[in-house]
């Protein structure tokens, strides 16, 4: 049985860090681009984004041993908020990366 805790343990862990790692690249990507990207997308401005994403590392970092906690989840949301809809759209205003895909 301590082996099974031990092998659950090691997924959470594993969990948290990825979950971290997301929320530290939405941080780190909301501050690439400027507030005028944010306002041309018809998104919040950045510096919502940016208290967002810094309360979601701060939470991260806090509950990397244990990310499915009701602080944890949230955390993880608002980082697949911004990386799902607000960086495609701040990437499609600044011309950044391939839209032009070719079929």
């Amino acid at each position: 049985m301590q082996l099974f805790y031990g092998f659950q343990n090691a997924v959470l862990l594993v969990i948290g860090v990825v979950a971290f790692g997301a929320e530290i690249f939405a941080f780190v990507d909301a501050l690439r681009h400027p507030e005028r990207a944010y306002l041309a997308a018809g998104k919040r401005t950045r510096t919502f984004w940016l208290v967002i994403l810094g309360v979601a590392v701060g939470i991260g970092f806090v509950t990397m041993f244990n990310p499915l906690n009701l602080f944890g989840l949230l955390a993880i949301v608002g980082a697949a908020v911004y990386l799902t809809d607000v960086r495609p759209a701040l990437r499609q205003v600044r011309g950044i990366g391939g839209s032009s895909s070719r079929w």
